[in-house]
């Protein structure tokens, strides 16, 4: 999805725009010819044609062609969003309204590339091993943000395991909707959301 058309929380310096765009049509140009080619038909040189950059100029922005799938513009838009909500908030109520401003306004356009970006990812095993990698690294990010709010420290056992459910959780309510026709995500996070923050009874 297109950094340019995705919600902002704080709006970044003119070379952070300018390269945010650059990598926008990289990952927007890449997502078509992989529709159109197929993922294992294109090749990088093929994207950076496609995007008017250099293959050089490609690997600034991206390390190889399983990143420009995996990569996901709004991950820091998200933990800024929760990083603004009211802090009396649950850890949930305060991701779950976060969720809903970012994700609340996406376009069409972008929930397609988004889904395409599933496909892809789950479809092919290359790249499925570097979507792990980039879950890694976000559930660091989301367990050093969830320790600043409740005053723990990031390796605490608590944090961790609270972050490893709340990522699961969202992962189990939307991977089966990755090959339905368009998709409507918000429900089925805010149920995921309401079911954890109930203590998730069977």
């Amino acid at each position: 999805m297109a950094m340019s058309e995705s919600p902002q929380v704080d709006r970044p310096g003119l070379r952070e725009r300018k390269k945010a765009k650059t990598r926008a049509a990289i990952q927007e140009h890449a997502l078509r010819l992989f529709r159109e080619r197929g993922y294992d038909a294109t090749t990088v040189e093929q994207i950076a044609e496609a995007a008017e950059v250099s293959p050089s100029t490609f690997f600034r922005y991206f390390g190889s062609k399983e990143d420009v799938v995996v990569y996901d513009a709004l991950d820091p838009i998200l933990i800024a969003a929760w990083r603004a909500q009211p802090r009396e908030l649950s850890p949930i109520q305060a991701f779950s309204r976060a969720m809903e401003k970012v994700f609340g306004s996406l376009t069409p356009a972008q929930l397609e590339d988004m889904q395409e970006r599933g496909r892809i990812a789950y479809g092919v095993p290359e790249v499925r091993q570097a979507m792990i990698d980039d879950i890694l690294r976000t559930g660091a990010l989301m367990v050093s943000e969830l320790a600043e709010r409740t005053g723990r420290a990031p390796n605490d056992f608590e944090v961790r395991v609270f972050t490893g459910a709340f990522m699961g959780a969202i992962m189990a309510a939307v991977l089966p909707a990755i090959d339905e026709p368009l998709p409507n995500y918000m429900p089925l996070l805010r149920r995921a959301l309401a079911y954890l923050e109930a203590g998730m009874p069977l």
